[in-house]
Order: structure tokens, then C-alpha cells, then sequence
């Protein structure tokens, strides 16, 4: 059996990635970060998503992007809210977390070589193209022939890295559909940039919406637990 490793946060998007890494026949080695976001709740919905999928080997990492700041989701700035989808896609967001992919994936690329296990699995996708930079098809090209020149395996050219992208050309409402079928629990992940109370989603941040809009396109319900904001509230 081929061995992968997925970069799994706890949302709807990795969760989802994680289920079509398991439907490929991979054995698969889990990897979450704590880099020092403004909550831990993903955290927490990675362990329920890889007791849920039964994934034996689950690492999670401690790298402070915290100490750098730079962006709403590592340092002290406001998360923006209520944002249409021309807003959004008008500049790169202050949520975007300088470099976070690319140490995400170098600490992959690590443990791949490590573990043998050269196919890394990455949840980004046609929605964050506009966004962050470190989503586009173009810097996943460039990451991966880094690593197979970095890397000893590669230099051998014994195995070389693959970086698998499944969603990246996938709507939101395609990738619900698509985990649906695979038997994802959406329940158990976390989207939200800025959650309220006891990790209820706030509704407003751009993360909240594109989840709605997408799980409203897929004609499907939302079965997360919300708290009660104008879009989810009778």
C-alpha cells in the first residue's frame, strides 16, 4: 500500500481531502499545526476527524507564526466580516498567513522522506486562488520541483515527491458533494475565522460564508453546530 501524508486542519476542506486520500487506497499519516491561530477548536476537529476516519498515525506541530503576526488569524486585527464575494476577490485577505503553506508542506516534505511516504496531500482549491498566493496552481508546480530537489530521494531519484491538489479546480458546493459521497461527517470540522462563545461560528467571516454558500448550492444542510446568527437562525 502507497503511503501519503495529509496536511489535515480540521475544516470542511481537508476533512475532505483526507476522505478522498483514504479512497485512493493510501495509508495515510496525518499532519496539523498549531501555529499559533487566534483559536484551537480546528485542532480539536482534526483529532474527532482522525478518530472518526480510524487514521492511526496523526501528528500534531507546534510552529509559533504567532511571534511573526501579519495577519487577523495570528495576530491582533480584526477578521473582516460580511464581505461579498467581489470583496473578497478585490486583494489578498488580511486573514492570509504569510508563508504558512510553505512551512506547512517543508515540515511535509520532512516527514514524507522520513516515512517514505512521497505523495503529500493539500486542501487547497479553486476558491483561494484569488486570495492567498500560496493556494495557486502555480506555487504547488514550484514547491514540488523545489522538493525534489531538496531532498535526497530526490536527488537519487529513488521516489519522487508528488503534491496532490484534488480540489484545487473544485467549487465548494463540489467539494461538500464529493465528501458527502465519501462518507465525511461535516459536523466534526471548523471553518470559521472568528468563532463566538464555545466555538460557535460567527456567520460573518469570509471562511463562514463561502461554507454556506456552498453547502445552499450543494442543496444540502450545514449539520456543523452554529450559533444563532442572521443566516442560520428561524
Amino acid at each position: 500500500m502507497s503511503k501519503a501524508i495529509v496536511l489535515l486542519s480540521g475544516g470542511l476542506d481537508s476533512t475532505t481531502v483526507l476522505a478522498i486520500t483514504l479512497d485512493q487506497g493510501y495509508e495515510v499519516t496525518a499532519v496539523s499545526f498549531n501555529y499559533g491561530q487566534r483559536h484551537d477548536y480546528e485542532i480539536d476537529c482534526a483529532k474527532d476527524v482522525v478518530a472518526h476516519f480510524n487514521i492511526k498515525t496523526h501528528h500534531i506541530t507546534n510552529i509559533d507564526l504567532g511571534s511573526i503576526g501579519g495577519s487577523a488569524l495570528t495576530d491582533d486585527l480584526d477578521v473582516p466580516k460580511d464581505r461579498d464575494l467581489d470583496e473578497m476577490n478585490s486583494e489578498i485577505p488580511i486573514t492570509y498567513v504569510p508563508a504558512r503553506n510553505t512551512i506547512f508542506l517543508s515540515y511535509a516534505l520532512a516527514l514524507a522522506e522520513v516515512k517514505k511516504a512521497f505523495n503529500i496531500f493539500i486542501g487547497v482549491n479553486a476558491l483561494d486562488y484569488s486570495g492567498y498566493p500560496d493556494c495557486r496552481p502555480e506555487y504547488i508546480e514550484a514547491f514540488q520541483k523545489m522538493g525534489r530537489l531538496a531532498t535526497k530521494s530526490g536527488v537519487e531519484k529513488k521516489e519522487q515527491l508528488q503534491i496532490h491538489t484534488p480540489l484545487i479546480e473544485m467549487t465548494k458546493s463540489e467539494i461538500i458533494q464529493t465528501g458527502m459521497m465519501l462518507g465525511v461527517d461535516y459536523s466534526k470540522t471548523h471553518s470559521c475565522y472568528d468563532p463566538i462563545g464555545k466555538g460557535y461560528p460567527c456567520g460573518r467571516c469570509d471562511a463562514c460564508q463561502l461554507r454556506l454558500k456552498g453547502f445552499m448550492e450543494a442543496g444540502a444542510v450545514d449539520p456543523a453546530e452554529h450559533g444563532c446568527f442572521e443566516a442560520y437562525c428561524p
